[in-house]
């Protein structure tokens, strides 16, 4: 089974013992924006890049050509 996103974030706001209004927090948005966004797993890769900053970790987005070549 693949997770989704918001259930990713969900993890690791889990492991890093933080709620949705921590990160909203540290976002600089209320935790009812970022519940909605969650809730429809709508995110930008703006919205993702500034979610890995705030709970200080990495990400990766590729896409995977037929040679293994990523871009």
């Amino acid at each position: 089974m693949k997770l989704t996103t918001s259930e990713k974030i969900k993890i690791i706001l889990g492991r890093k013992n933080m709620t949705v209004k921590d990160l909203a927090d540290k976002l600089g948005t209320t935790r009812q924006n970022l519940h909605n966004k969650m809730t429809r797993n709508n995110f930008s890769e703006n919205d993702l890049e500034k979610i890995t900053e705030a709970l200080e970790i990495n990400y990766e987005i590729n896409f995977i050509m037929g040679d293994g070549e990523k871009i």
